[in-house]
């Protein structure tokens, strides 16, 4: 079944003037019978985030509204627009089954305007957690990797790329601790016209990410798996050093961020963090799990060490066997030797008394 309409009634500047839920913010008034709107928590060109209150649930639980608003002059690009953000609500939905990606609970379309309802994490985000209490160190960092590489994975597997992955889009939850990765690429895209055709228009609007934390290829509008490798290794790196990229001095030759100038870091976790952000897509980790079996290796190696034998083992040769020109059994070599040790023993003993 269609969920939405063939209206197109946004055909206008976008302000906070014009905006229905922003004028019902504190209100008792409810949206759609069902949602009061408490107030906006977030604003960008991709439309307005509101914080609300389902009424009709038991316990009136918080949620998050998210108002897009589609840059379409047609009712054909209308429609398309609302064909692809079905689909993309759906991806979220499924995804939302994940403990570390926020539940979708609804979707629909009203007035023009296409709008999400989320499940509302309580928490902060990790750029104010480094605000408040500080760096990680670099065992905090590698907790931080392992936390969020199966949710990576996860979206491998499933196909999606977030492409804004950062400091400000991952929350602390404050229930149980969790990380949890917000505000995904999928729905962030402009719902633009369909046909499109200058380049600069097209960059200017598709384009999703954040200067600093989106690798390259992002930037030419052509996003893989790996772009949320590096986007996770510069966050990391955030962690480390509490400055964004565009803080940090780059590689002249290779365009590089010379990360490892502010922090002092173990030199097998340099190497799997260098990777992670690899200009170079040849350079780069290609998958999630090709850096956790990095990380997982790279904790191993202490164990290892001890297994190598780098010094000679202090072991005293066994005691030497008579000459004899029969066959003895290794059995019976070890008889001998163990008698040998016995009278040795027994001399010894005897000349302590």
């Amino acid at each position: 079944m269609n969920r939405f309409s063939g209206n197109i009634t946004n055909i206008r500047a976008y302000s906070l003037e014009q905006n229905h839920l922003a004028q019902m913010c504190g209100s008792k008034q409810l949206f759609r019978d069902r949602y009061v709107i408490l107030r906006i928590i977030g604003r960008g060109g991709f439309g307005i985030t509101f914080l609300a209150q389902d009424a009709v649930l038991p316990g009136n639980p918080l949620c998050v509204i998210k108002q897009l608003c589609p840059k379409v002059t047609s009712p054909r690009s209308w429609q398309s627009a609302c064909q692809r953000f079905e689909k993309e609500a759906k991806t979220l939905a499924k995804l939302g089954s994940h403990s570390q990606i926020p539940m979708l609970l609804d979707y629909f379309e009203g007035n023009g305007e296409l709008y999400l309802v989320q499940e509302y994490i309580r928490g902060w985000t990790l750029a104010r957690e480094v605000r408040r209490n500080g760096i990680k160190t670099e065992a905090e960092a590698k907790q931080f990797l392992r936390e969020l590489l199966p949710v990576l994975q996860y979206l491998y597997q499933n196909q999606v790329i977030h492409r804004d992955i950062k400091p400000l889009n991952l929350l602390r939850c404050v229930d149980d601790q969790r990380i949890v990765l917000i505000d995904f690429g999928a729905v962030k895209e402009n719902l633009t016209d369909v046909g499109a055709t200058s380049l600069n228009h097209n960059i200017n609007t598709n384009f999703v990410g954040t200067m600093g934390f989106a690798p390259p290829e992002q930037f030419s509008l052509r996003p893989v798996y790996a772009s949320d490798i590096y986007a996770l290794g510069m966050t990391c790196i955030y962690l480390l050093t509490g400055k964004g990229p565009l803080e940090m001095e780059h590689d002249s030759q290779t365009g590089e961020v010379c990360w490892y100038n502010y922090v002092n870091v173990s030199d097998s976790f340099t190497r799997i963090l260098s990777k992670m952000v690899k200009i170079s897509l040849n350079e780069r980790f290609q998958k999630p799990s090709d850096v956790m079996r990095a990380l997982n290796a790279e904790n191993d190696f202490p164990h290892l060490a001890h297994c190598l034998a780098t010094q000679p083992l202090n072991i005293h040769p066994p005691a030497p066997v008579e000459a004899t020109e029969e066959y003895i059994s290794p059995t019976a070599r070890t008889a001998i030797a163990i008698r040998q040790w016995q009278a040795k023993l027994k001399a010894k003993q005897s000349h302590l008394s």
